[in-house]
């Protein structure tokens, strides 16, 4: 029987995907597998027992990664889960920007019970007047799950549409539109589009890389777009921009006081994900990965370890190494299972960065000492009987 416990509130559907070897715990210090949305974890105390946490949502800074990869703790999230969400979010802070339609309503609202309501608003709307999205150039900065729906979406609304990503994946590319621009060079973006949106993750290579001096790049009449994270763009030199003409607006789904109330900035309260479906579907992948990994010990979509599968196991054990991307580590390992008389009947080894898993199918039960025994190798994290 596995214990999970939730640190914020779980879509229900998601959580009713867990089977009978699974039972929901109070206490964090008692659980094998935990499942986070927003929750800070960098101060908390990590259980000895705890081998995986699932992150139901993309971004995983309120994790502390490093710290779970050297006690073996396999953290997982769910890209793509709510991309649509945010897709439609971006489409949304698109014409947000393109129109003052927050400003045209704000005018409204001044006018409760005013008779001549309407004669007013003919003189009044010009001043709420604004561009069409139709025609214009958007860049789009990062074609994983959201940007792709993003850039595909832009072209259906007759958007010329420009995307950048390096590491685009080959499943990535099918999915891409062949009306989307694939340029080399993110300037391009930066000198020739509209509109600009970003969606990487939050990496000390892409933090603030939209800054002041890709903003000089920019046409004064762009229009930037932040859904993915604050820290990517250099808010203060987006500030100074918008105040000297320099950019028209600045769209972002993360409050803080550089930018709230500051002219041109458009400020959202962080609603990029916050739909009914995407907490749904997020609930659902993230309990799947937790169930597959604990019964199985199959790894997908990890961020602090390789991923991995080798399906459901049908030998007498199943063992887990987590250790060191280092040389001559499945010798040693290999060696105290020889000694130990086990035959390995099947063996996978993966590695991630430094951190590495290697699997071992046996045709014979294993015991404890010898789990101990490799657990004693120089190098190894955690040893882990699935079965």
């Amino acid at each position: 029987m596995y214990k999970y416990h939730c640190l914020n509130n779980i879509a229900k559907v998601g959580l009713d995907q867990f089977d009978g070897d699974f039972v929901e715990c109070s206490d964090f210090q008692d659980a094998d597998c935990v499942l986070v949305r927003s929750a800070a974890m960098h101060d908390l105390e990590m259980p000895e027992n705890l081998l995986a946490i699932a992150r139901a949502g993309a971004g995983v800074n309120n994790i502390p990664l490093d710290r779970c990869a050297a006690k073996g703790i396999v953290v997982f999230n769910t890209p793509g889960a709510n991309a649509n969400g945010v897709k439609e979010l971006v489409i949304a802070a698109m014409l947000l920007a393109s129109r003052d339609i927050v400003g045209g309503i704000g005018w409204v609202e001044t006018q409760k019970g005013v008779e001549d309501v309407a004669k007013l608003t003919e003189k009044q709307k010009k001043a709420y007047a604004g561009t069409e999205i139709t025609g214009k150039k958007l860049g789009v900065i990062g074609l994983g799950a959201i940007g792709i729906k993003v850039a595909n979406t832009a072209v259906n609304l007759g958007m010329e549409v420009y995307g950048y990503d390096p590491y685009i994946s080959i499943d990535a590319a099918w999915k891409l539109s062949r009306s989307v621009r694939h340029v080399k060079n993110v300037e391009e973006i930066y000198a020739d589009c509209d509109y600009i949106t970003i969606h990487v993750p939050l990496l000390d290579s892409t933090k603030k890389m939209i800054d002041a001096k890709a903003i000089k790049m920019m046409k004064n009449s762009a229009v930037i777009i932040n859904l993915a994270r604050d820290l990517l763009v250099d808010e203060e030199a987006v500030v100074s921009a918008l105040k000297v003409g320099k950019l028209r607006k600045y769209v972002c789904d993360f409050p803080n006081p550089t930018t709230i109330g500051e002219e041109g900035c458009i400020i959202i309260p962080h609603l990029g994900a916050s739909t009914e479906e995407s907490e749904d579907n997020c609930a659902v992948m993230a309990v799947q990965e937790l169930t597959d990994y604990m019964q199985n010990g199959n790894i997908k979509n990890s961020v602090n370890f390789p991923n991995l599968n080798m399906g459901v196991c049908d030998k007498a054990g199943r063992v887990m190494v987590f250790h060191a991307n280092v040389a001559n580590m499945i010798t040693k390992f290999s060696a105290v299972f020889g000694d130990a008389g086990i035959n390995i009947s099947e063996m996978y080894n993966k590695s991630r960065g430094d951190n590495a898993v290697s699997v071992f199918d046996t045709d014979s039960p294993v015991s404890e000492e010898l789990i101990s025994r490799i657990s004693t190798i120089d190098g190894v994290f955690r040893v882990r009987i699935v079965k």
